[in-house]
């Protein structure tokens, strides 16, 4: 790219690509830097859940937003990038978390999000393969499952159609507004935004994210296995807390026939080794909800660290001026959230109104002494 860029983005993972994208739509000259590979770190370990999630009406909002993005491109997506319309089960162990799924669908409605109960006859029929003494589940039909890195390179491809430029191994080492610093080499630009995912506070050190680390496993191929995606009720009480370990039940189809399993979390730092202990939970988790799973093979395990703020929301917006944006703390959603939070980003970098409020994820609700969530491995149950 001859000139000074009009923007830098930082992190050419899901979340980066997708800023990239609305960025060079909206006419500017984008520049994209990457440490590694595009649609590396966390976007090459996630699990590619396109979900409606309400664990507060800023995660709805913006979770339901973005899935309505995704759905609008759906027919413009290459094969690569696997999306499959499968819609998620949500699965109640009792009668008292059935009750609390139904006082969910009026929420999930607000945001023009469809759900529908299903008892447990009904959910034996759509998931022969579920325990038989499930009390029912919440059934989100627009929910989806899609291969994060392929849809990661479609969004910097879009963006490189638009005149942006992408740099691989290329390691951001500071940054301030209009400007980075790569290789002892300072490059400038009209404005710089910070989409390095759990590396975002390494540039910005009063950013509250930290690194939470969770294991998947991914079977051989079993077309037909199960065919909606399938989380337990329980899974967002596991993951709202920042500290200590948890492990959910959440497995997906993919187009490959194979099964995705998840899901752990811990909060040991950048230790990308194996907790056997914790792998073992989560996979008898696995087999508590679906018992024929314990007769299929696994044929990989693999760690990565999702962002994770203090309150589970993503920082999107200015980081104490107007120069230098944020666009990070995704924690688990940044799949979901990618084409949300680009159309966001954009529509405040240009001056026009969000289709949605910006306020839950301002940047500015960091006070300029932040806490961090505890990032020590000694905080851990």
């Amino acid at each position: 790219m001859s000139g000074r860029p009009d923007a830098i983005v930082v992190g050419a993972g899901v979340v980066g690509s997708a800023c990239a994208r609305a960025l060079a739509s909206d006419g500017l000259r984008v520049l994209v830097l990457d440490a590694g590979s595009p649609g590396g770190g966390a976007t090459a370990s996630a699990m590619g859940h396109i979900v409606a999630m309400d664990d507060s009406p800023g995660q709805l909002a913006l979770s339901a937003y973005s899935r309505r993005l995704l759905h609008e491109l759906a027919s413009a997506l290459p094969a690569g990038c696997e999306l499959d319309e499968c819609g998620t089960l949500w699965l109640a162990e009792d009668e008292a978390q059935l009750a609390a799924a139904r006082a969910r669908q009026s929420g999930y409605a607000a945001a023009g999000v469809p759900a529908e109960l299903l008892d447990a006859h009904a959910l034996a029929e759509a998931e022969p393969q579920l325990r038989r003494d499930l009390a029912g589940a919440m059934r989100i039909p627009g929910d989806a499952v899609v291969y994060p890195v392929a849809l990661a390179w479609w969004f910097l491809e879009r963006a490189v159609e638009r005149g942006a430029e992408v740099r691989a191994g290329a390691r951001v080492e500071e940054v301030a507004p209009g400007s980075v610093v790569v290789r002892g080499e300072r490059l400038d630009a009209g404005l710089v935004v910070n989409a390095a995912g759990a590396g975002a506070p390494a540039l910005m050190p009063e950013l509250p994210i930290v690194p939470r680390k969770g294991h998947l496993a991914i079977t051989e191929r079993y077309p037909g296995f199960c065919r909606y995606e399938l989380v337990e009720l329980g899974y967002l009480e596991s993951a709202h807390g920042t500290t200590g370990e948890s492990v959910a039940f959440n497995v997906q189809p993919r187009a490959t026939g194979q099964l995705l399993v998840g899901s752990a979390r811990e909060l040991v730092g950048w230790d990308e080794s194996l907790n056997r202990a914790l792998l073992a939970r989560m996979l008898a988790r696995a087999v508590a909800f679906l018992p024929a799973l314990a007769r299929l093979r696994v044929l990989r395990v693999w760690t990565g660290f999702r962002p994770a703020s203090a309150d589970g929301l993503p920082f999107i917006g200015p980081w104490r001026g107007d120069r230098l944006w944020v666009a990070a703390g995704h924690e688990g959603l940044g799949i979901t959230m990618a084409l949300g939070t680009a159309s966001l980003l954009a529509d405040l970098v240009a001056g026009r109104a969000p289709a949605i409020d910006p306020a839950p994820f301002a940047p500015a609700r960091v006070p300029a002494q932040a806490e961090r969530p505890h990032e020590s491995a000694s905080d851990e149950a």
